[in-house]
């Protein structure tokens, strides 16, 4: 009897205390289940930090050997050009010296540019002045020459033995030296032009065929030379351009004769590029069907017009006609047209 109270006090005992143990065990495993995967996730953070950092120090020296080589490189491209900065300094110093910037070299060249500069200045003074000697001796040539034309044309007023001159008064001791001007100077002549003689030569005149053909002409003789008058008198020159003057015809005469004619012709012209058609007109109404078409003068004839050289703008081409009727109108006439033209009463009817 003890053994089985003692059971069913165990069992009862179980039972009373079954919840809270389960509860203890829930929180036992749920407590070391967390401090499992709470280790865990430090282990795999851990790894993760270390695969992180081989890898960033990986990056990093990549980085680095590449940025040393840039510096290297930069580098030695640097020492290339001051390499040869420098070469090209010292070449261009020696070609400076040697060449441009030549004490003795120069000197020569300057001493020579300075000759040739004196050989042209000379040359250029020497023509200078031989300019200016001619320039002078023509001006003096001219002048001359200009007081000798005015002497010529004023040798009317030269002092005679009679009649003492105005630059020869007898009140001065020496004449003037226009006189002595006047002295040496002939008379101005003016040229007359050439006579010709023009003899007939003809069949009918004997003496003029024997004479042009088998005898010796003589020669005409030349025309007396006249004196011209003294005093102040124009040229004779202008005297003959004035007095032969060219003519000078009047209107009718500066019109051509064929002035009519051609007025004429031009306005047949026009007339033909206005003109469109010159056959019979008939229109459609049947009041002017008997009535016959009056074409043109100047198209009128037998001949008809010129169609050479020229292209009609209505010219008729019966073959390429598509049919030898004519065109037939869709709606019939109007009946007032066709009676136009008849006479109306004052009612407004037709007769």
């Amino acid at each position: 009897m003890i053994i089985k109270h003692q059971y069913y006090y165990r069992n009862t005992v179980v039972d009373l205390f079954r919840k809270q143990e389960y509860d203890a065990a829930v929180k036992i495993q749920s407590w070391f289940r967390g401090c499992q995967v709470r280790a865990y996730i430090r282990y795999l953070f851990r790894t993760a930090t270390i695969i992180q950092k081989w890898w960033r120090s990986y990056l990093g020296r990549q980085h680095y050997r590449l940025v040393v080589k840039l510096a290297y490189y930069t580098m030695k491209m640097n020492i290339y050009n001051a390499m040869a900065v420098r070469i090209q300094r010292r070449w261009r110093g020696y070609w400076i010296r040697k060449y441009c910037s030549n004490y003795f070299y120069l000197k020569s060249y300057l001493r020579t540019v300075s000759e040739t500069n004196d050989a042209v200045r000379e040359a250029l003074d020497e023509y200078e002045e031989m300019k200016e000697r001619e320039d002078k001796k023509a001006e003096l040539e001219r002048e001359e020459k200009k007081r000798d034309y005015q002497a010529r044309k004023m040798h009317y007023l030269l002092s005679t033995k009679q009649i003492p001159g105005i630059y020869n008064s007898p009140f001065r001791k020496d004449p003037d030296p226009w006189e002595l001007q006047l002295r040496k100077a002939k008379p101005l002549t003016h040229p007359r032009p050439p006579v010709t003689l023009k003899h007939p030569v003809s069949l009918c005149s004997w003496l003029a065929c024997t004479s042009a053909r088998s005898f010796s002409r003589a020669h005409v003789l030349p025309p007396i030379d006249r004196k011209q008058c003294q005093g102040p008198f124009r040229d004779i020159a202008e005297v003959l351009e004035q007095r032969y003057k060219p003519l000078e015809p009047t209107l009718r005469v500066a019109e051509p004769i064929h002035e009519l004619k051609d007025a004429r012709e031009e306005f047949r012209k026009q007339e033909k590029a206005k003109n469109i058609h010159d056959n019979m007109f008939l229109p459609f109404s049947s009041f002017h069907k008997n009535k016959k078409y009056t074409p043109s003068l100047h198209f009128s004839t037998k001949y008809g017009s010129n169609s050479y050289g020229c292209k009609h703008f209505r010219d008729e081409n019966p073959e390429k006609w598509i049919c030898g009727k004519d065109f037939q109108t869709v709606l019939p006439s109007f009946d007032l047209f066709s009676k136009y033209g008849k006479l109306y009463s004052k009612a407004g009817q037709i007769l």
